[in-house]
């Protein structure tokens, strides 16, 4: 047995030493996604909505790098500056999302690494 990290070369570089994702066999392991465009490497919005999009745009590039999708994600973590924003995520979560409900936990966290993030959100996945 043994792991792997993956990477997407379309995702901007991370703000810290760790990789974008870890595999082991058919499991992948995404870290915090924040909603860095990577065209721009700017925000892509500053509200949640925006925000959470990108974050799983971001999510969506590794887990295609590693073989896999958002309709093979078994867990996220959600991450919020505000649970007020807990609505603007959820509608733009379940459009991403469709059918598929992944099991989730979403807490209010007292800060985020990216002045103006409003959202983090992580993963754990498998590969077809």
């Amino acid at each position: 047995m043994s792991h792997r990290p993956v990477h997407a070369s379309n995702l901007p570089k991370p703000v810290g030493p760790y990789s974008p994702g870890m595999g082991f066999e058919r499991l992948i392991f995404v870290s915090g996604q924040g909603a860095t465009d990577p065209a721009t490497g700017q925000l892509a919005g500053a509200d949640a909505a925006a925000q959470t999009e990108q974050c799983l745009k971001n999510l969506q590039a590794i887990l295609e790098a590693a073989g896999s999708s958002l309709q093979h994600v078994l867990r996220c973590g959600v991450f919020l500056i505000d649970m007020k924003e807990f609505a603007q995520m959820n509608e733009v979560y379940a459009r991403m999302f469709g059918d598929h409900r992944p099991a989730r936990t979403t807490i209010q966290a007292a800060g985020l690494p990216g002045e103006g993030l409003r959202v983090e959100i992580d993963c754990i996945a498998y590969v077809p």
